[in-house]
């Protein structure tokens, strides 16, 4: 018998705008699309993924130290409008 345990464990990730790790289930990942940073609550869009909480704060301090670009390698900035409008709409529930 393998050394494994039956109980999985959640994966974490790391917060762009914060830094903090968090598990998988607690971050919002986002992919970008052409010019554009996209939400993907469902975390099935293809392409490369960063992982924010989705909380006005770390959205903020992930665009001020431009860490989408970053995190998604691509070259340029990036358009963070859908973002920040789906992280308002969730905060407002």
């Amino acid at each position: 018998m393998s050394g494994r345990t039956r109980t999985r464990a959640c994966p974490e990730r790391t917060c762009v705008g914060c830094r903090e790790q968090a598990f998988k289930s607690e971050l919002l990942r986002i992919v970008a699309i052409e010019d554009a940073c996209v939400p993907d609550p469902r975390g099935t869009l293809p392409g490369r993924g960063a992982y924010v909480h989705p909380v006005q704060v770390c959205l903020d301090q992930a665009v001020r130290r431009r860490a989408f670009p970053r995190a998604l390698r691509v070259p340029g900035p990036l358009d963070v409008k859908a973002l920040r409008r789906y992280v308002e709409q969730t905060q407002g529930c």
